[in-house]
């Protein structure tokens, strides 16, 4: 059992908790309307691929995506069943369990990653990397580790 909290949240912490929510929704915004303005697939598309590509079995099993994705796991059925309608990934039988099934990234898959790539690393800079120098954002970048 959690001990109950003692304080509440300082003025400051209640206003970086909402700066960090708005950026972050502002940020995904512009780099999803970004994509899909070049004829692009959501970014949720992008980032499962990724996670297929950098494994390195080449293979994960549905939940551990969903881990990783930090998605719900009737929206990763969902997308995982859309993907594999256009050939991006696979699914195959998991040999630990006679009933589960693995999810890989396919020759499509590999494909579209390196198109998209150009376009979102763009999106990035300009809806993220242009806002602040290079001491700035490893600041961030340090400052939301501590938060993870």
């Amino acid at each position: 059992m959690m001990p109950p909290m003692t304080g509440k949240p300082s003025d400051t912490a209640i206003t970086a908790w909402a700066r960090l929510l708005k950026a972050q929704a502002k940020a995904l915004d512009a780099v999803e309307a970004d994509l899909k303005a070049k004829g692009h697939p959501p970014l949720a598309w992008y980032d499962v691929l990724l996670e297929l590509k950098r494994e390195e079995s080449g293979a994960l099993r549905p939940l551990e995506l969903e881990k990783r994705l930090l998605l719900k796991q009737h929206n990763v059925s969902r997308l995982i069943d859309r993907m594999e309608q256009k050939n991006l990934l696979k699914r195959l039988p998991y040999a630990g369990d006679g009933r589960g099934q693995l999810v890989a990234i396919t020759d499509q898959g590999q494909e579209l990653l390196r198109r998209m790539w150009p376009a979102y690393r763009a999106s990035l800079q300009d809806h993220v990397g242009s806002k602040l120098n290079d001491p700035e954002m490893a600041k961030l970048a340090a400052l939301l580790q501590r938060l993870l």
